[in-house]
């Protein structure tokens, strides 16, 4: 078994099978190779080089990560997540509130097939929306108008 550090050669086959398997971003793929490398040097200019071929793309990470998450949670707990991957905020001004309050809803009608019935119930919906990172206006937009319909 090999005790010393990758090769270049060695390096970049091992980026490229962790890219092979999904998206990482720069940082993610900083750390997981950082162990394996010669020096931070030749991590970064081996980084560098994937990125120029647009092997490693930040902006393609954060667009998948946030259609993954946009199933579940809301705008807020995406870009909370995008940031412990290491996105910078000028990427996160691209995930979007748009489409929020369908998202909502949708995820709501998911988990609860009937209207609220009591204000403890109505309580409960609303921090269930308020965990999974939905903004307070959008809550009560939602449900106020499924209370009144």
């Amino acid at each position: 078994m090999k005790t010393g550090p990758d090769s270049p050669q060695e390096l970049r086959a091992r980026a490229l099978r962790l890219l092979a398997r999904r998206e990482h971003t720069r940082l993610e793929l900083g750390r997981k190779l950082a162990p394996h490398a010669e020096s931070s040097e030749a991590l970064a200019a081996l980084l560098d080089a994937l990125e120029r071929k647009n092997q490693l793309s930040d902006v393609r990470y954060a667009e998948e990560r946030s259609r993954q998450l946009a199933r579940k949670y809301g705008a807020a707990r995406i870009r909370q997540d995008l940031r412990s991957k290491g996105i910078g905020d000028a990427l996160l001004e691209r995930v979007s509130s748009a489409g929020e309050l369908e998202r909502a809803r949708a995820i709501l009608e998911r988990k609860y097939r009937t209207p609220a019935a009591t204000r403890r119930e109505l309580a409960r919906r609303m921090r269930f929306l308020q965990s999974r990172g939905f903004s307070s206006e959008v809550i009560f937009a939602l449900l106020s108008a499924r209370e009144a319909a």
